[in-house]
Formats: C-alpha cells, sequence, structure tokens
C-alpha cells in the first residue's frame, strides 16, 4: 500500500517551498493545496458515484473565484499564472486546475480531460475511497509511491482527515510566530479570511451557511461588500488589520495542531520547524523523507535545499520595538504550546 502523508500547518511557514522540494523527489506525489481547494463539497456523507465525486473536484471553488474577479488572486494560484482554456470571468476554472494539477504537470487541461473520462466512470464508494483511488491514479500516471498532501492553512482539516483517513501519517509543519504572523498580515488570503473571520464575530453565527439577510444588513459598509460576487480589492489591501490580530490566529492554529497531533499515535506524527530546514537541510529532508517512507536520494537532497529562501527569516525583528514586542505578546500561546510538545512529538529516528 502507498503511504499516505498531510503536512498540516498555518501557512505562511514555507510549506509551499515544502511541496515543490517534494514534487522533485522521483518517489513523491506531491499534492499541493489539494485539499484547500477541493474543500468540504468533496466529502459528503456516505457513498457517492464516480459522477458526483467527479464533479466535486472539477466545479469552480467560490470563494477562490470571487477572490480571482475582484483583482486579488493569490500568489498560490498556478493556473492563473500560465492560463488554459478556463477563465474564472467564463468558465470557471475547475477545483483541480487551480493550484493541484499544475504542480504536477505542464498541460492541466489535458489531465483534466484525462481524469475526467475516468474518474466519473467509477462506482459508488464512499469518498475516502474515491480520494485513495484518485491518489493511486496519479501515483500510476507519474510513477510515484508515495502521497503527500500539502495544503496552507489546513489546521482545521486534520481532524476531518484523520477520520477518513485512519492509517494516515502527519507532519505539522510550524514557522517563528513573529516572522509567520507577519507574513500573513501582508498576504492577502490572509487578510482576507481575518476579515471573514470578524464577519462571523459580529453575526454571531459559526458557519457562513447560517449567515442571514439580517446579518449582512446589519455588516459595516466596509465588510458587507466582501460577500458579493465582485469586491473592490482596496478593502483587503488598504484596510489597517492590527498585527497583533494575526499573531492570534497563528498561535490558534499553532495550538490546534500541537493539540491534534498530541492525540495520534507516535509512528503516525511528527513536527518540521522551518528554521531546522533552514539551517539543518539535509538532515530534516532526510528524515521526512524516511517518514513519508521514501529513500532520502543524495540528489533530490542538493535539489531541494537549493529551493529554501532564507531571506524571510527574521523579517519580524526588523520591525519598530513595540509593534515587535506586541505582535511577540500576541503569539506567546502558540509559542508556549509549541514549546510543551516539540520535542516529544518528533518521531524516533
Amino acid at each position: 500500500m502507498r503511504t499516505l502523508t498531510f503536512v498540516i500547518g498555518t501557512g505562511r511557514s514555507g510549506s509551499t517551498a515544502l511541496s515543490r522540494m517534494l514534487n522533485a523527489h522521483p518517489d513523491v506525489l506531491s499534492l499541493n493545496e489539494y485539499m484547500a481547494s477541493v474543500g468540504d463539497a468533496a466529502f459528503p456523507e456516505g457513498k457517492v458515484t464516480g459522477e458526483e465525486f467527479w464533479q466535486a473536484l472539477s466545479r469552480p471553488a467560490p470563494h477562490f473565484e470571487r477572490m480571482i474577479r475582484s483583482g486579488l488572486p493569490l500568489p498560490e494560484f498556478l493556473y492563473t499564472r500560465d492560463p488554459g482554456r478556463y477563465s474564472a470571468e467564463t468558465t470557471g476554472i475547475p477545483a483541480l486546475s487551480l493550484m493541484v494539477l499544475p504542480h504536477l504537470t505542464d498541460d492541466p487541461d489535458g489531465l483534466l480531460d484525462d481524469l475526467g473520462e475516468t474518474v466519473p466512470r467509477w462506482p459508488g464508494r464512499t469518498a475516502a475511497e474515491h480520494h485513495r483511488a484518485l491518489f493511486d491514479l496519479l501515483c500510476g500516471r507519474f510513477g510515484r509511491t508515495a502521497v503527500v498532501e500539502r495544503s496552507g492553512y489546513s489546521t482545521g482539516w486534520a481532524p476531518k482527515l484523520r477520520e477518513a483517513f485512519p492509517d494516515a501519517r502527519f507532519v505539522h509543519m510550524f514557522r517563528n510566530g513573529p516572522d509567520c504572523a507577519l507574513s500573513m498580515s501582508r498576504h492577502v488570503g490572509y487578510r482576507t479570511i481575518t476579515l471573514l473571520r470578524e464577519i462571523k464575530e459580529r453575526a454571531g453565527i459559526e458557519s457562513f451557511s447560517d449567515l442571514t439577510p439580517e446579518h449582512v444588513r446589519a455588516l459595516p459598509p466596509d465588510l458587507a461588500p466582501l460577500l458579493d460576487d465582485r469586491f473592490d480589492p482596496a478593502l483587503v489591501r488598504d484596510r489597517d488589520l492590527p498585527l497583533r490580530r494575526f499573531g492570534a490566529l497563528w498561535s490558534e492554529l499553532v495550538t490546534d495542531g500541537t493539540e491534534f497531533l498530541a492525540g495520534l499515535p507516535a509512528g503516525q506524527r511528527t513536527t518540521l520547524a522551518y528554521e531546522n530546514l533552514l539551517d539543518k537541510p539535509t538532515e530534516e529532508l532526510t528524515r521526512l523523507a524516511e517518514y513519508i517512507g521514501v529513500d532520502p536520494q543524495p540528489q533530490w537532497l542538493d535539489t531541494a535545499s537549493a529551493m529554501l529562501d532564507h531571506t524571510r527569516r527574521g523579517s519580524a525583528s526588523r520591525l519598530p520595538a513595540a509593534e515587535f514586542a506586541e505582535l511577540t505578546e500576541s503569539c506567546a500561546p502558540g509559542t508556549n504550546a509549541l514549546a510543551g510538545r516539540t520535542t516529544n512529538a518528533r518521531t524516533p529516528t
């Protein structure tokens, strides 16, 4: 059986680079932003037909489409850099095409067509079984033996993934809190996430499915438009958002990831600190390769190590002293959570 590993974390922690490093390994099927792309729609209850499963993978993701149409494409959107036959303005971009398939091939439209010929014919089964079958199909196509899925902002997915794939392995990837939070504050995706969380807090709801027209009418005029099919990108880009809000978000996500990992068997959990990856790339990549079940080939170690960007380290320390102190304080709960269990969570070698 092929190994299946999920890299979970806050995002803005070097995990996109990690997907590129893993994609360079000849034995790893690197599923870049797969869970972020397909979302809850690809995990319905009970059995679903192959056609129903394919529709969940190939229909556009509404929240990503809205950001593209509003002039706020995420830097992680690969399809928009070299667009094919699909467009957010006309056809909509299939969920798999935006970030997953362009990571695997230079012809994402062709791969989507091939999958669209096969997947809808599959028999009815659970969503988890369909996902496994898709992973196996892609492994066979690309000659890979281990599957690693990595999505940013993915900590919240962890319990559902554990339930769907009880034998899966998990890697909790994280980065220095203030540096990561500062990066979040400059990223349009995390700025949007922060504002959408504010909308839910103001409306007193847990899910946007509970949002009513009355809730929307009660929102401030600089928040309500974010729910429209298209909005002014300045509402996200130009808004003054305190850094402490991103520090609090980092702490929340890191604490959730820490608690999740603590409940896993030792053989199904490990951690990866971005700073350790920068300091000891050969050692950390070797450990990771062995954990996911592939050979840490010397050529791959050299190639992957060369992909690391050392300039991102220590960015928060260059803030004015008062801002850095406030940001550090807001990150303290997450920093303390990591300090309490990082050593114990590592897989023995």
